[in-house]
């Protein structure tokens, strides 16, 4: 009778259903928020003013498009080209499809991958061409594949080359050929930048260059380095930049950025080599992405505005493009699901032995789990405010290294982060801006030598300059450098 009424009971009482995931989406162009995003610049008076969000929500949604891979010269399927005129344009991104957080970081996937520049800086007829991947000498995977640009069908028999998706700074190939999205990408952007600016009018390639890196307010203006230049001579200038470096939007020539390694994101309080951008939730990564995508280039510097009209006037919202609140959340949350490869390096004596060493020494700024403390470091020439020491965290102290990224460009905070030493096995260059190629540079005293050949990023003027700042390792004997290497690389 009770195994009767147990049956009665389960074929009566309706099944639990799987509880669909309920997003919080926050609104990303929050003003309140977006003010104090930012650590204000050396100069507060140019700390930037982002467009307001009445204008924010009149520009028109981008839609995501399908993409297919660019193939490098001989190892693309045959008949490849023919194949993607017959597509039809597929709009990817569908918030109405997403029921679980998986669905969602898949989605956020789709963003990650999805170009905004159409043949813009490079075209389809120049990844088409041996030059220019004799020239770029982009790696490839294993497959072939190209993973830094993409084409698009966006109206069918249309092929275009789809570019400046977070996915070309932020992959890298390893020399296995495997692919590793959110990593310090190894594009070599500026030499396909450089590829460009040969073919292109000296004033076309001049107000590029101002968009990036223009700072009416600084003496030199950054941006005052191309007036006397030629073409040829700007791009030979953008070809000595390394992959894994970038004249990023707000840097210069003189002071590139070391791409950042977006895995580990969601664990770092401040975002950026100057600590430019706090990072207090989803609704702020959300808002550096929407910045660093289009929207940096809308925000007023003092009365400069990059993407302005005579760099004065906001265009009219209706000819720009955003992300969807939707769509930066899908990102987000990708972002943060990322996950390092595998680490082919295991512990060894040699390893705990540098962990010791790395206990004693290191710990207290690149505290474990995080290999950071997520604080940020005064430059040299930099007077932290009494005001931050309480808004910020701040260390007591200066840091001895060139200061010329966070006081001498637009992306300036007066700041550097300590950097998160987690994945440094797969990542390089390192410094701000990429002056040394491995960590053996890194720990090489000759680098404090005014006669030092940087590894990395060199300098405009000259091959020699010296690498300063975080002495620490430098003096060791030749076994702990070693050991604290190898440990590193187990991070």
């Amino acid at each position: 009778m009770k195994r009767a009424l147990v049956v009665l009971w389960l074929t009566a009482a309706p099944l639990a259903q799987p509880q669909s995931f309920r997003p919080g989406i926050p609104k990303t162009w929050d003003q309140a928020a977006l003010a104090s995003i930012e650590v204000p610049h050396p100069n507060p008076d140019y700390s930037p003013v982002a467009v307001s969000p009445e204008y924010y929500y009149r520009v028109p949604i981008r839609p995501i498009y399908k993409t297919y891979p660019v193939y490098a010269p001989g190892r693309e399927p045959a008949d490849y080209m023919e194949w993607l005129r017959k597509q039809e344009p597929q709009v990817i991104f569908d918030p109405a499809k997403l029921h679980s957080e998986g669905d969602w970081i898949k989605g956020g996937e789709l963003v990650f991958d999805a170009p905004f520049g159409f043949d813009f800086v490079f075209s389809l007829a120049e990844v088409r061409s041996a030059a220019w991947f004799e020239h770029v000498r982009p790696p490839v995977t294993k497959d072939g594949v190209m993973p830094f640009a993409s084409y698009v069908i966006r109206q069918k028999g249309k092929i275009e080359l789809g570019t400046f998706a977070c996915a070309m700074c932020h992959t890298r190939v390893l020399p296995d050929g495997a692919a590793i999205k959110g990593a310090q990408g190894n594009f070599p952007i500026d030499r396909a930048n450089a590829f460009g600016f040969r073919h292109a009018p000296p004033q076309v390639v001049r107000y590029i260059y101002r968009t990036l890196s223009g700072a009416p307010w600084l003496r030199p203006d950054p941006a005052d380095l191309a007036n006397t230049l030629s073409s040829e001579e700007i791009a030979a200038k953008f070809d000595a930049i390394p992959p894994g470096v970038v004249v990023r939007h707000r840097s210069s020539l003189d002071n590139p950025t070391a791409i950042p390694d977006l895995i580990g994101i969601k664990d770092r309080r401040y975002l950026d080599r100057t600590g430019l951008v706090l990072h207090r939730g989803i609704g702020d990564m959300m808002r550096y992405a929407a910045l660093n995508n289009e929207m940096d280039f809308l925000s007023k510097f003092g009365d400069f505005i990059p993407s302005g009209q005579n760099f004065r006037t906001l265009p009219e919202p209706a000819t720009q493009l955003r992300y969807s609140d939707e769509q930066l959340y899908a990102l987000s949350l990708y972002l943060y699901s990322l996950k390092p490869p595998p680490n082919p390096n295991k512990a060894s004596t040699s390893t705990r032995r540098g962990e010791k060493l790395f206990s004693e020494s290191c710990a207290g700024c690149h505290t474990p789990p995080f290999y950071s403390n997520n604080k940020l470091v005064p430059a040299l020439g930099f007077t932290s405010p009494a005001s931050h020491r309480t808004k910020y965290d701040v260390l007591p102290g200066v840091i001895d290294t060139d200061a010329g990224l966070t006081m001498n460009t637009r992306r300036g905070t007066g700041y550097y982060k300590v950097p998160s030493l987690l994945g440094v096995w797969y990542r390089g260059p390192f410094e701000h801006s990429g002056s040394v190629a491995t960590l053996e540079d890194w720990f090489d005293p000759n680098r404090l030598r005014d006669d030092y050949v940087p590894t990395g990023f060199k300098g405009i003027g000259g091959k020699t300059r010296a690498v300063k700042g975080h002495e620490f390792g430098l003096r060791l004997p030749p076994d702990d450098k070693k050991a604290l290497i190898a440990f590193l690389n187990t991070l």
